[in-house]
């Protein structure tokens, strides 16, 4: 099973925003651009889950419109982290014994007050990805951070407890990652 991690497209806010679960578009020209690639690649007949939050629907729109044989559905859990008073906010002005708070307790904190903790989004991400279907080859477009999340539950990962243990590596706007899943992925079953 072949599971396609695609982040959306470069989203239209001012750079060194936190905009994680705000719902803003992406651009509409990288948007196309990279609904096009995408459709050179994908294989006729694959399943897509998307996130809810408009830079994802943006993307799959694009997508069908290009790709009428692909079966989409929208699936909440794929939305990225909610960081509570933090959206909205430059990075930058965000106070520096906020984030030592968040790293202090990495696993459990609701970031930004009343945010998602990063436990609540592995759990919610662990949920989807057991509940993946046994076809040939299934497309998330979702975000960063929930492709990071997925990479820990492909490799057997279900929950972490210190920042030092997610994965830094990501995934460019308008770009993907592909997984190979054995049909006994790693599952919380």
């Amino acid at each position: 099973m072949k599971l396609w991690l695609v982040r959306h497209a470069q989203v239209l806010f001012t750079p060194g925003t936190c905009y994680g679960a705000l719902d803003v578009p992406a651009g509409p020209e990288v948007t196309l651009a990279c609904a096009h690639a995408l459709a050179a690649v994908l294989p006729a007949g694959a399943c897509i889950s998307t996130s809810p939050l408009q830079r994802c629907e943006q993307l799959t729109r694009a997508l069908i419109g290009l790709r009428p044989d692909l079966i989409c559905k929208t699936d909440a859990r794929l939305q990225e982290m909610n960081f509570g008073t933090w959206e909205g906010r430059p990075w930058a002005d965000i106070a520096r014994s906020e984030f030592d708070d968040w790293t202090a307790n990495f696993a459990d904190h609701a970031v930004g007050s009343h945010g998602e903790s990063v436990g609540g989004v592995m759990a919610r991400v662990a949920q989807a990805f057991d509940e993946l279907p046994n076809a040939p080859d299934h497309v998330w477009i979702t975000h960063a951070g929930i492709i990071r999340a997925v990479q820990l539950l492909a490799s057997g990962v279900r929950q972490i407890s210190r920042a030092d243990q997610w994965p830094q590596d990501g995934v460019a706007c308008g770009q993907w990652r592909t997984l190979e899943l054995s049909l006994d992925k790693p599952s919380a079953r």
